[in-house]
This record gives C-alpha cells, sequence and structure tokens, in this order.
C-alpha cells in the first residue's frame, strides 16, 4: 500500500505537526505501507515531484511538531483552473489537470492521498476526488483542514487558528511599545482574515488579557489604557467610521494614542471600489481572489484616520506571516493528532472526505464528504467572549453583516 501526502495554499501553524501525525498514525496501524510527499502541493503532483519517507524519518516522526511551515512545501494551485495550470508550465497545452493529476496518482501506484489546507486545498481535492471517481480510478482521498482564519463550513476548529491567534497577540505585545515613540501615535495591527473576523477578534482577546499579567504604574506613565485595545473591527460587523472617529479621538486625549486590531478584510469592498474608480483593479490569485497586498486595507484605514485623530504618528504592523509561520501550541497540537489519527483511519475504511470537528453533529470528530466543505464561514460577532471584549474597550458592537 503507498499512501501520499501533500500540503497546499497559504501555510498554518500545523502542516509540520499534521506530516508528523499523519506518519505516526501509519506507523502504528499500516507499518508496512510506504509513505511519500508531493512536494509544493498540487504542483508536486502535477509534475511528479514526490519525497518517500526513509525509515529513519518515520522512526523521528515527533521532530515535525516542533516547527511551522511543510517539509514538503505548498503552492497555490487550483487543477480546475486550465488557463492557469498550462500558463504556469505545469501541464501542457491541451491536458486537462485533474487528468494529469489522477494519471500520476496511478503511475506511482497511490491507494490514498491526504490533501492538508484550506477550503481551496480541499475544494480542489473535492474536484479531484469526483473526477477519481466519475472515472473508475480507485484512491480514496481524505483532508485535514488548515486555516489561521477559522472560517471552513461545518467545521468548528481549523487546524493551526488556536496558535496564529495567540502568535498575533504575541506579536503586539512587542509592537505596543512604540506607543511611547510620539505624541498622539496611532497603531493599526493589521492581522489576516479576508473574509473572517475570527482571527482579528480573537488575537484582540488573547492580547487583552495578556494585559493583566503585568504590572502597571499607578500613574499614566505606565498604565493599561495606553498599551490596551481601542477598537476591533471585522468584516463581519458593520463600522460607523464617523462615529468611530470620534470614540477614537476621545481615547487619543485620554491616553495619548490608539490601538487598533484590523481584519484585512474589513472595509475591503470600500477599498476596491475606490481603486476601480481609479482604473486601478487589484490583480486576482488562481482561485479568484483578490491579491490582498495590492488592496492594502491597513494603509487605505490609515489614510482616513490619521489626519482625523490628529495622530502625529501612524504606524501599521501585519503580523500575519508571524503568526502563520509559528510551530503549533499544545492545543492545537492535540487537534492535530486527533486529526492525523481519525483521517489515517478514515483512509484505511476507503472513507474519502474531510477529517474535522463537524458543527451539524455535535462537533464530533468526523468524516466530513467533500461536497459540504466550503469556505468563508463568518465569525460568530454574539460570541461571549467576544462581546465581552467590545464591552471591556468600550466598542459599541455594530449591526451584523450577514453577507461579503
Amino acid at each position: 500500500m503507498r499512501i501520499a501526502f501533500l500540503t497546499a495554499g497559504g501555510i498554518a501553524p500545523c502542516l509540520s505537526a499534521s506530516i508528523g501525525g499523519l506518519i505516526e498514525s501509519y506507523n502504528e496501524i499500516a507499518p508496512e505501507a510506504d509513505l511519500m510527499g508531493y512536494l509544493n502541493g498540487y504542483q508536486g503532483l502535477l509534475l511528479g515531484n514526490s519525497y518517500h519517507f526513509p525509515k529513519e524519518v518515520r522512526q523521528n516522526a515527533a521532530i515535525f511538531y516542533n516547527f511551522g511551515g511543510s517539509p514538503i512545501g505548498n503552492s497555490r494551485v487550483k487543477l480546475t483552473n486550465v488557463e492557469d495550470c498550462t500558463k504556469r508550465g505545469l501541464v501542457k497545452p491541451g491536458e486537462i489537470p485533474l487528468k494529469v493529476a489522477a494519471d500520476r496518482l496511478v503511475a506511482d501506484g497511490v491507494d490514498i492521498l491526504h490533501t492538508i489546507g484550506g477550503d481551496d486545498t480541499n475544494t480542489t481535492a473535492a474536484d479531484l476526488a469526483a473526477y477519481l471517481e466519475e472515472n473508475n480510478y480507485k484512491l480514496t482521498v481524505v483532508g485535514m483542514p488548515k486555516t489561521i482564519d477559522n472560517d471552513v463550513f461545518p467545521i468548528k476548529q481549523t487546524l493551526g487558528a488556536w496558535t496564529a491567534a495567540h502568535q498575533s497577540a504575541r506579536f503586539f505585545r512587542n509592537v505596543a511599545n512604540e506607543n511611547t515613540t510620539s505624541a498622539r501615535q496611532l497603531i493599526i495591527h493589521e492581522v489576516m482574515g479576508r473574509h473572517c473576523g475570527w482571527l482579528t477578534a480573537r488575537a484582540a482577546y488573547e492580547y487583552h488579557e495578556s494585559l493583566h499579567q503585568y504590572d502597571w504604574m499607578p500613574t499614566a506613565l505606565l498604565h493599561q489604557l495606553r498599551w490596551d485595545v481601542d477598537a476591533v473591527w471585522v468584516p463581519e460587523m458593520e463600522i460607523d467610521l464617523d462615529a468611530e472617529i470620534d470614540r477614537l479621538n476621545a481615547k487619543m486625549d485620554e491616553h495619548d494614542s490608539v490601538n487598533i486590531f484590523l481584519s484585512e478584510g474589513a472595509g475591503m469592498d470600500n477599498v476596491i471600489a475606490e481603486l476601480k474608480a481609479k482604473g486601478q483593479e487589484p490583480e486576482k490569485d488562481a482561485f479568484g481572489h483578490y491579491r490582498l497586498d495590492d488592496v492594502n486595507v491597513g494603509r487605505w484605514f490609515g489614510e482616513q484616520l490619521q489626519e482625523k485623530l490628529g495622530a502625529e504618528k501612524l504606524l501599521i504592523q501585519k503580523s500575519g506571516y508571524f503568526a502563520r509561520s509559528a510551530a503549533p501550541n499544545d492545543d492545537d497540537l492535540e487537534l492535530i493528532k486527533a486529526s492525523a489519527r481519525h483521517a489515517a483511519e478514515s483512509a484505511l475504511r476507503g472513507e474519502s472526505g474531510v477529517a474535522g470537528l463537524d458543527e451539524d453533529n455535535n462537533d464530533i470528530m468526523s468524516t466530513i464528504a467533500f461536497p459540504r466543505i466550503k469556505g468563508g464561514k463568518p465569525f460568530d460577532i454574539d460570541e461571549s467572549w467576544f462581546t465581552n471584549l467590545l464591552e471591556e474597550i468600550g466598542q459599541p458592537k455594530g449591526r451584523r453583516i450577514e453577507a461579503h
């Protein structure tokens, strides 16, 4: 039996650990199986670039738990985007990427394929699994749900999200000290999250809670208010910018600084509309998503706010690469190991799908059928920990935005 792994999409604090978890699971329940990885995700699958895990690696699989990133590499490839795959030289003109991928799996003698990635990776895995079934290829595909955004239907908690929130909060604990570099300092902490604000909200919550561990001076010199969160803006919540400017001006007057946690997807539609009006529509990736570096929501908000808050200095900091590159924390590692074990057992039963905590099945670890997997799950702004955070920092809870 031959079992293949691939990791795809952006990195997250779970990819290396997921490989380790799968190897350890198969070492126990299918020790005779040959284990291999396709290098750089679906790109490696199309090009036939792979790596077979030797005995010494399998015996030391736990080492993978200590690393971020992916030991077998990532890429963003959509197998149904024929034009993009051809343009990038991943297939020859006239070839169908799904067929090239399926034929490669057959040629390599693969019986089970594990895909580790977010909604794009697993919807691509769904396309591949459907193609394999429709064309009578005998192969089982089981995914594991990676994304720091925690935005995949119907999965309660995606792999890597807990760690990314913790690391984003850790990142800002240093950045917040920049409030001492000038009077009336405005700091915008831009956090990853195209459509979902969970990571921004959770990072703000963890940072706010961490401030209770500090010893503060009983004067304005070192007062928690100056280091605390002043606003949390996420895509799921309407922002009354004029009202927020009035509220934040009062905070700026009170403690000489303002700290905003901003989801990179908050206000994105407004920014894109402005760019289009100027004839500057941002580029899109292979999955049809606008490239967020081109949209640059943080800069747009910074330009709107600096003058209106009378800020002498504006600092925009992005924690994304710092957060997503970390090794998993203990909570994530426990979930990764459980997911890997379930994924391996499901694969050996011949049951395709995504191994995850199923919100439609009492959050039980399940093999979720591929057609049920969908991205863009919104953050529930009514979560008690989030509403408590807003109350503590004095931010009115905005109206819920139902669609993006």
